[in-house]
């Protein structure tokens, strides 16, 4: 078993995500039995789907990772109740400075955050472990964001379930 990553910045260009994907997938594809995708559609339209279907690969379920960690049932639960929700993960609160404050362009352009999060009410962190350190971070990152925060733990949801059901496949 072996485990290739695609860069995470990616998500804020899904346009890219596919091709990137199957970049990777086509250097590796005949080595492997098995393939399984450890991304949602992620903003692909579709694309992460159709890779999938050219190398007979799996994909996990659901439009993005905010619903694989909450799982679909609560995700939608959280989405109807407001839509113009911010969400973080453990990794999104890890890593805000570089794939929001930066890749976004908002610490050389602090003028641009009310045009990309204007419509934003508020901030769930879905968190996946129960750090104190984490919490803080996302407490300020919502600061930054000028929104209230939210902490729902998740744990890590579909994710840890599909994950496992992998490796029983591989080892089975």
């Amino acid at each position: 078993m072996d485990i290739q990553c695609l860069d995470a910045a990616l998500h804020n260009r899904p346009e890219r995500i596919a091709e990137k994907l199957d970049a990777a997938l086509s250097r590796c594809h005949g080595s492997y039995d098995l393939i399984f995708i450890a991304y949602a559609d992620c903003g692909t339209q579709g694309g992460v789907d159709r890779v999938a279907a050219k190398f007979g690969a799996q994909r996990l379920e659901g439009a993005h990772c905010y619903e694989f960690f909450a799982s679909s049932p609560v995700f939608h639960v959280l989405a109807d109740a407001e839509p113009g929700t911010f969400y973080l993960t453990d990794f999104l609160v890890r890593h805000f400075d570089r794939l929001v404050m930066r890749d976004l362009k908002l610490d050389s352009h602090p003028e641009l955050k009310d045009m990309i999060f204007g419509h934003y009410r508020k901030v769930v962190y879905l968190a996946q472990v129960p750090n104190e350190a984490l919490r803080d971070a996302a407490a300020v990152a919502a600061d930054r964001l000028g929104l209230p925060l939210e902490i729902m733990e998740t744990g890590y949801g579909y994710l840890a379930d599909a994950l496992t059901e992998q490796v029983v496949r591989i080892t089975a």
